[in-house]
């Protein structure tokens, strides 16, 4: 079940230089027409799994490994609502290399720094102080006190290279939920559903519809 041959037609009037009538349609894909998980099965916690995308690995051939059909790859997508994925999928390591000098134009770029963030700091009890990752400047410093009242200054403070930012940003993307081979019937169900068009003045059949033609009203 391929995405594309699921989504409905558009009759769209023809903008082609060679046509002679104001009425030549073509036949398209209506991109605009999108499917997504049902809100009852997204909060269903134990619909799901965790998974870990290796290097290199692409939508469908997750959803072969997954599901034994390639073409399912959409669910994969939109099980995490992933809508570009040149920006949203993890790059290979090869592919991240490349982004990167393209990016910061020089290798030696790649070590200057990026940004700086905070280490964690917890007091003797064990109490969470500072947590980790958040962006400071570089002179940051926090005052606590201790059980005796004494007052400690730390500065929990690391610096984050250009390198290391581009690789975590791409190692967050890997972990994806994944949609349970018993659910599988419920989503393709859906989709077809959602594809299918209501009746309207533009409507032709359930999965096809007629764009407006100002031609004939001479708007």
């Amino acid at each position: 079940m391929g995405y594309f041959n699921e989504l409905p037609n558009l009759d769209y009037l023809s903008q082609l230089p060679d046509v002679n009538s104001n009425e030549t349609y073509i036949t398209v894909k209506n991109l605009f027409k999108r499917a997504k998980l049902r809100t009852d099965i997204v909060n269903v916690i134990t619909a799901f799994d965790y998974y870990q995308i290796e290097d290199n690995q692409r939508p469908d051939v997750i959803a072969q490994k997954l599901y034994g059909d390639a073409e399912l790859d959409w669910v994969i997508l939109i099980t995490n609502n992933i809508t570009n994925i040149r920006e949203e999928w993890p790059l290979s390591n090869q592919n991240l290399y490349n982004h990167m000098i393209e990016k910061y134009e020089t290798e030696n770029a790649l070590f200057s720094i990026h940004h700086y963030e905070t280490t964690e700091v917890k007091d003797e009890y064990n109490r969470l102080v500072v947590p980790s990752g958040l962006q400071v400047d570089s002179n940051y410093s926090i005052t606590y006190s201790k059980l005796d009242n004494a007052l400690v200054t730390v500065s929990p403070v690391k610096s984050v290279t250009n390198y290391e930012y581009e690789v975590d940003k791409n190692e967050k993307k890997r972990k994806i939920r994944v949609l349970k081979p018993q659910y599988l019937s419920v989503v393709i169900t859906d989709m077809r559903n959602i594809m299918r068009y209501d009746k309207s003045s533009q409507y032709l059949n359930q999965n096809t519809k007629q764009s407006y033609n100002p031609n004939l009203t001479g708007v």
